[in-house]
């Protein structure tokens, strides 16, 4: 997962909350550092992105592909 795709995922689950979510919750899978904390010191989006789910009980069959662009059609 990139950085995009996470931001995308964020979005699509959250809507209108995912700025102050991934500004303002702490999650402690990825060290006790915000999302925005956690991608700036390096640590993986998708793991990031896990960590977020499992913190906000977003159901298992919404946590995997998520934020992907569909592939481009030639």
């Amino acid at each position: 997962m990139r950085r995009s795709e996470f931001l995308r995922a964020v979005e699509a689950e959250f809507g209108a909350r995912s700025a102050s979510l991934v500004d303002d919750l702490v999650l402690g899978a990825v060290g006790s550092r915000t999302a925005s904390e956690a991608l700036a010191a390096g640590v993986p989006p998708r793991d990031i992105w896990l960590a977020l789910c499992e913190e906000t009980d977003v159901p298992v069959e919404r946590r995997h592909g998520v934020g992907r662009l569909e592939p481009r059609r030639g």
